[in-house]
């Protein structure tokens, strides 16, 4: 495989596989090798072509930043991917083998503009430079910058047409009609987005998530058919509720994972979201209160205040 069609692969390949919170450098060989081995098994000749023309430098530099912020999972290092996404996503966007992975990637873009924004308030030294923060912000901070983030933004373009269809899939499964709007979260309303890590379509289920919800990934990925992955994203959402009763419980869960959430809970002796937020990996940190005034700008309503799943 060339060189630069392998360096692509390596920055698809480190957003779901980090280098170990542990390590002090990059082993770029250790890399290379492991997303050379991850490209033969996920991604199409198709698409490691349309890579090719990815720069080194720019790849190692969002690596590197990338690296960085998952030590310790503190949120504010997310801001360090900020140029290096902005660098990529281009990149990702001018073929057609690699939009969906745009897609994904845009759809996170402004976790790294919020981090650059809280890190910037940061209160200043003597210096004139940041303070060092040993805490990562606590979830109202993060609730209210979110809530300005969210609120001068238009409907998606998809969200038209795809929001009346997908109310009443969520309704019918007993679930709360605001929660289609994680659609806008994950992935815009795009039903073609792909993770690296292998999710798909609007509400980006994992291949084991669909299978338990009743979706084929064969012959036709049925995680691309809006309607048919509302259902399975309704009835997961539902039991994690049933888990966790809690909104905020349950939609860190659907990010993050039941086993995480319920790691965290057991460790710091906790019942609710607040308790455990500043404890839980930098994206979910994100994610939840993303979720929480996207659907507060949309439909009016705290996610804290949605009715249970009925009967």
């Amino acid at each position: 495989m060339p060189v630069k069609h392998l360096l692509a692969v390596v920055m698809l390949f480190v957003f779901c596989h980090p280098a170990p919170a542990q390590t002090n450098d990059v082993d770029w060989n250790a890399m290379l090798d492991s997303a050379q081995h991850w490209a033969r098994e996920n991604l199409d000749d198709d698409v490691l072509r349309a890579l090719q023309n990815v720069d080194r430098d720019k790849v190692e530099d969002f690596l590197k930043h990338y690296q960085d912020y998952l030590k310790g999972g503190y949120v504010l290092d997310l801001a360090q991917l900020k140029d290096g996404a902005d660098a990529i996503l281009p990149l990702l966007d001018a073929h057609e083998e690699t939009q969906p992975y745009a897609a994904w990637l845009r759809s996170r873009m402004d976790y790294f503009e919020v981090a650059d924004e809280m890190k910037a308030a940061l209160p200043k030294t003597e210096t004139g430079t940041n303070a060092a923060a040993m805490e990562n912000p606590p979830f109202k901070t993060e609730q209210q910058v979110w809530t300005r983030q969210m609120a001068p933004r238009p409907w998606p373009k998809a969200a038209v047409e795809m929001v009346p269809k997908l109310k009443p899939i969520f309704a019918s499964q007993g679930m709360p009609e605001e929660l289609v709007w994680l659609a806008e979260v994950e992935s815009g309303f795009d039903a073609q987005a792909r993770s690296p890590a292998g999710a798909v379509g609007m509400f980006q289920l994992m291949p084991a998530t669909a299978k338990d919800f009743g979706l084929s990934l064969w012959p036709g990925d049925e995680r691309s058919q809006p309607e048919m992955a509302a259902q399975a994203a309704a009835r997961y959402l539902r039991q994690l509720y049933g888990r966790f009763g809690d909104w905020r419980l349950a939609v860190a869960a659907y990010n993050c994972g039941e086993g995480t959430v319920q790691k965290s809970l057991k460790h710091y002796r906790a019942s609710s979201y607040e308790r455990i937020a500043t404890h839980l990996p930098a994206e979910t940190q994100m994610y939840v209160p993303k979720v929480e005034a996207t659907i507060l700008h949309r439909e009016g309503r705290e996610l804290e205040d949605l009715k249970p799943p009925a009967e």
